[in-house]
Formats: structure tokens, sequence, C-alpha cells
């Protein structure tokens, strides 16, 4: 590409940067105003997203679907409530206010229209283990009426947990709140895809051996920490004293729930709603248990009472906060990360948009207040959203309706399912558990597509499966950053050519059309350069370009040494004739030197203060070369790397903004002319830099 010359500039003469900041007339850095953001209307409108969508509300064509939507979401949030408060450890009754208070809330400060917030089965687990560890039930053990015989007092242990769990609740609650406010909605992406597919993935295996002894009906002991997967070898040695009617039990359900959620897959588009199995897998299971009498006959464990209505806020125990503050992270963090994930699919299907900061808050909010009500740690489950979506939801609303259908459960409905055995919760669970445990397909998948993610998502499933979910999400993230640093490491160097009748310029390597331009080196590298891949950068430009700066140097020595004998030589023969010097050492260098075409990525603050401070190495590359006093051009340079440039005070008498182009066609063009850019004292502010060429022996490097 060669840019329009401006009114009386040489037509065969190139623009450089220095030339086009001039034509171009660059604005000076625009200055936003703030006030109508900072006005406390704006403020309550950002941070209460009803109020700005709700007066819009379209009553006439989303009011029945959200109706509908809400009422089958309600119907799942019951049986699922139930069954992972009993995965957290906790009474099932938490499940039902975990079901009611957040989901709730989330409708004045949430902004994802389809994402059903409440219980999800990776949130409950992590925080099962937690129960598990610093609440054991053998803290809890008493003897039975001045027996030898022991038994748990469930009630204590039970009041205990849910102290402990409402602390962590609130916890993480605050830590959302604050990196919203802090505008921290961005550290989700530091959970890269396979990392989060392959956390989920671990978590499911958790989950599932956690249920394996409600539904074989033996009693384990509590493990939990590092390699807590001993309870799947405790399982093993115990299946002998497998509760044959807790099993039957367990596998009818199953059965039962995986057929009618596949119907209901398969006949999605022509049924108007779900069948509900789950719900009517416990009422069913629960009149039986009744009738039948299943816990006295047969052993069959049952979920016990359920109390009716709404319990009082209750401020929790402080004292817990040290103990599990990397737990209530760990919390916050991976349930953001799953509820944005799914809020932005939903989004971008439907064409709107989710604020992540804001997510971040309305979740942060829903668990702080939800913790004074006896809450655990929510997040956004995908059964439940994919229903809310296929049902006809259409905006929080929906959200609201479940919650009135876990209300009425709560103070009327929820003491009727005291027989409810818990192999059918068991049961609920593990089915729910298949869209996770799908992901493993992920693994052919990234084997054709990406080695380093499949690496991060085997890593972290291994890493969680065995150091548990806490320990095993840290090791995850750490991992998955060193390989961010290992991908900038091995970038791909490739040299460009020119394509046939063509301004445009490829791999040579790749395509048969393109070839290098004669005297002229073009480099690319595929990664930004920064501090710990400076070297290697270095080398593979000099190895691509076959230019030896620090052999150059010498010969430019060598060169001003002989350069002084022929001026004092040049003084003594005043009388006979009076000798004319070049202007540059270059020109008076018998060996003609080369000139470097350097092209760098956008981030280039190693390569400044190595310039700047002169230090040896790689990292004066370009500094050396100005000293060799060889002909350097760069291209494609953006303004805010050339305002960095000015920062490090890169530029010099030598290396000034005439030795920048806006493309390398332009740069290409000025070496093949033969045309050197002159200095200039003074250098505007801007650009971005890419390449460098020269004559002779001439080198070009590209960004990706």
């Amino acid at each position: 590409m060669v840019l329009n010359r401006r009114p009386g500039q040489p037509h065969g003469e190139v623009l450089s940067e220095a030339d086009l900041e001039e034509l171009a007339q660059r604005k000076p850095p625009s200055k936003t105003s703030t006030r109508d953001s900072s006005t406390a209307k704006s403020l309550l409108f950002r941070f209460l997203p009803v109020l700005r969508w709700l007066p819009r509300y379209p009553v006439k064509d989303w009011l029945l679907g959200d109706i509908a939507s809400g009422f089958s979401v309600g119907i799942m949030h019951l049986p699922q409530g139930l069954a992972y408060a009993l995965l957290a450890g906790l009474p099932p009754v938490t499940g039902l206010y975990s079901s009611f208070y957040p989901v709730f809330l989330y409708f004045f400060f949430g902004t994802s229209r389809h994402n059903s917030v409440g219980p999800f089965a990776v949130i409950s687990v992590m925080i099962g283990s937690v129960t598990d560890s610093l609440v054991p039930s053998e803290d809890f053990m008493e003897f039975i009426n001045g027996t030898n015989v022991t038994a748990v007092n469930e009630a204590q242990r039970d009041a205990a947990r849910v102290e402990l769990v409402a602390t962590i609740t609130v916890l993480s609650g605050i830590f959302q709140v604050a990196l919203g406010l802090l505008q921290f909605g961005f550290v989700v992406t530091y959970l890269s895809d396979p990392l989060v597919r392959g956390y989920t993935t671990a978590a499911s295996v958790h989950v599932l051996i956690s249920q394996l002894k409600n539904v074989f009906g033996v009693s384990l002991g509590e493990h939990s920490g590092p390699l807590s997967l001993f309870t799947f070898i405790e399982i093993c040695k115990k299946l002998p004293e497998t509760n044959v009617g807790t099993l039957v039990t367990a596998i009818i359900a199953m059965v039962a729930i995986f057929i009618v959620k596949e119907l209901n897959h398969k006949f999605s588009a022509k049924l108007p709603m779900p069948i509900p199995i789950e719900l009517i897998t416990i009422i069913i299971s629960t009149g039986i248990s009744y009738g039948v009498n299943l816990n006295s006959k047969y052993g069959i464990s049952v979920v016990g009472n359920i109390p009716s209505g709404l319990k009082p806020p209750v401020v929790p125990n402080a004292s817990y906060f040290g103990q599990v503050v990397g737990n209530a992270f760990a919390i916050a963090v991976v349930g953001y990360a799953i509820c944005i994930s799914l809020g932005k699919i939903f989004a971008l299907k439907h064409g709107y948009k989710v604020d992540s900061n804001q997510e971040l808050i309305a979740l942060g909010l829903s668990n702080f207040l939800g913790g004074f009500f006896q809450c655990f740690a929510i997040s956004c489950s995908m059964s439940r959203s994919l229903v809310q979506e296929s049902t006809g939801g259409n905006s929080q609303v929906a959200g609201v309706i479940s919650s009135l259908v876990i209300l009425v459960t709560i103070l009327k409905i929820g003491e009727l399912f005291h027989d409810l055995p818990k192999a059918i919760l068991s049961a609920i669970i593990i089915i729910n558990l298949k869209g996770m445990f799908k992901q493993f397909t992920d693994l052919r998948t990234l084997w054709k597509s990406n080695r380093v993610d499949l690496m991060v998502w085997v890593v972290t499933f291994i890493a969680t499966l065995l150091l548990n979910l806490d320990i095993g999400l840290g090791a995850s993230v750490a991992f998955a950053l060193l390989t961010v640093i290992f991908r900038t490491q091995l970038p791909h160097y490739s040299i460009l050519g020119r394509v046939t009748d063509t301004d445009v310029y490829k791999d040579v390597a790749e395509y048969k059309k393109a070839h290098e331009v004669p005297g002229i080196k073009i480099f690319r590298s595929s990664s930004t350069i920064y501090f710990a891949n400076v070297e290697m950068y270095s080398d593979a430009l000099k190895k691509k370009s076959g230019i030896n700066v620090d052999r150059l140097i010498e010969k430019k020595k060598k060169a001003l040494k002989k350069l002084k004998k022929q001026q004092k030589k040049a003084e003594k023969e005043k009388a006979k004739r009076k000798k004319v010097l070049p202007s540059t050492p270059l020109s008076c260098c018998p060996t003609p030197l080369p000139c470097l075409a350097l092209a760098f990525c956008p981030s280039l603050r190693y390569w400044l203060s190595r310039a700047s401070f002169g230090a040896q190495g790689s990292g004066r590359l370009i500094w050396a070369e100005a000293r060799c006093q060889s002909f350097t051009c760069f291209s494609l340079c953006a303004a805010s790397v050339l305002a960095q440039l000015e920062r490090g005070n890169f530029f010099s008498s030598t290396i000034t903004k005439h030795c920048f182009f806006p493309s390398v066609n332009d740069a290409v063009l000025h070496i093949n002319g033969g045309t050197r850019p002159a200095p200039v004292s003074t250098q505007p502010r801007h650009p971005h830099c890419h390449r460098a060429v020269g004559r002779q022996s001439r080198l070009a490097s590209l960004p990706p």
C-alpha cells in the first residue's frame, strides 16, 4: 500500500510516520466527561438494572412466557434444592432457602435474562468439602440412653454446619461485591474455557463419589483435603454391606429420570414444557415411602423433618472468617465464572448485553444477604437455564415466579417430604451430572485443535481430582498462567515475501507465490516481545537475517579508526588539494554495513529499558544497530508504541520518526529507492513499531 502524497511532496518519496503525523494532523487526547456517569440517578440505574428494564417491560409479549417458564423452573428448583443441600452436607430446608432468597434478589440486581441462579452441584460439593473438614460428624457422637452405643447428634451437627456455611456464603458474597465495585469482572478471563471445563468435570467426579454412599446405603467416614477420593476406596470395601432396598430405589429412580429426560430432549420442540420427572419422582417415592414405611422396615434413609416457614436473619459467626477465607474466595470465583459464561452465551444468542461487573455485584449481594437467612452459596445451573429459555422465559421475571413457587413450598408443602428417601435425591444429582460428564469429549477436540489447551484441561482435571476442589483450583490457575508464558516463549518465527503482482507479504515457507524481496529480510514473530522471550526473539532475528550486530560494531570501530587517520592525512595535504569528507561515518566505511529492518509486537517495555540504558545482549539489538550507523526503518507501529518509545528515550539523532513507515510496502519502497531518512531534532509524539529495513543485508520483522 502506497499512501497518497501531500501537496508539494515528490511522488517517488514515501511517507514516514513523522510525515504522516504532519499530514493527518493528529488530535490531542480526548477528555471524556464524567458528569453524566457520576450522577446519583445514573449510579442508581447502574446498580439496580431493574429500574432500567422493568418500566419498558413488554407485558403482552413476555409476561405469559415468563410465567410458564418460572413455574417450570420452580418445579425443578424444588428437587434440586433438596438434593444439593444434601450434597453440601446441610439440612434439606437450606436448599429451599437457597432457591428462594438469592433468586428473588437476583431479579433486582442481575443483568442476564435467562440465567437460572440458585443451588449448583459444583458449588455444593465445594461447600460440602468444607463442612466435612471443619465440622465432621465425629465431633457430635453421643452415647444413646447411657449405653455404649454411640450415634451422631444430627441436630447439633446440622446447626453447626449451617452456621459455618452461612459464614462462607456471606464472605464469598463480600468478595464478589468488592471485585464488582473495583471493576474486576475481567478476573474470569484468567479462568480459560479448558480450565473451567476440566475443573467442573473433576468436580462432577467428586459429586458422583460423594453420592455413592446414599445409593448403596452404607455408612462411611468423612474424608476431606487432598486425596479425599479415598472415599471411593472405602465404598468399594463396604460393598458387601450394601442395603439392597436403597440400591434398588436409587436404580429405579435413575433409570426413570434418565429415560424421561432423554424424551424431553428428543421431543422438546413438540412439548409445551418438559415433563417434570424429578418432581414426579420425589412425589411418588415420598408417597410409597410413607405408605410402606421404608425407613423402619427396610432401613432406607429418609430426609427427615423439614420445618415450615421462614427463619429470621442471623448474623454469621465472624470467628470462622480466618478458617474459610480461601474457600470463600474459590467459591466466589468459580460461581461467578460459571454464571458469566452461561450469561454471555444466552446474551449472544438473544442479542442483549450482560454486564460482567454488575453480575459480580448481583451474585455477591444474593450470596451476602442470603447468608443471613441460612442460604448456601449459589451460582447458575445449565439445566435450569436451558429450561427457562426453552419454555418461553424472556426476562428476570421468570426468576421471581420460580422463587414464589419455592416460597409456597417452604410455607405449606415442605413438611410433606419428611419420608422422601435420600437415595432419590442422590439419583437426581447423579443424572444431572450427565452434561458435565459429556465434557470428556473435549479431549478429542482439543487434541486436534490445541495441545496446550489440552494440557490445561488434563492438568486441571487431575489436580482437582487429587488435591480437592480448593487446592486444585489454585494449582490449575497457576499452571494455566505458566502456559501463557510458554506460548510467548515459543512463538512461530517466519520470513515473509511479497506475493507476486501484489503488495501483500506472506510466509515464504507456506505460500508458493510468496518470494523474498531481493536484499531485504522481512521477519515476523507470532507473539508479543517481553522480558521472557526477548533473548529468543533476538537470536531468531539474527539467525534468520544472518546479521551479527557485535561483529558490525567491531567493523564500525575499525572504520572510524581508519577515518580518523584519513582526516589527519587530509589536514597535512591541504596545500595540494582539499578532500571532501562524507557527511556520515557510514559513507566513509570501506566495508558497507548492513541495514536492519526490525518488526516488533505491541509490547516493547523490555526493549525500551534495555535500549535506554545501553545494556548488552539482545536488548541492545536496535541500539547497537544504530551505533553501527546502518540504516534502520520501522513500519506498522501504533501511536501508543511510539509514545512508549519516546518515554523510554529511544529516539536519537540517528533513529527518528523519519525511520518509521505506515506499511511494510512503504518501508520496502523506501529501501529500494535508496533514500536515506534525514535526522530530525524534534520528534513528534506517537506511533507503533513493527519492522525495519535497510540496504544490502536488510531485515524487516512483522507482528502476527
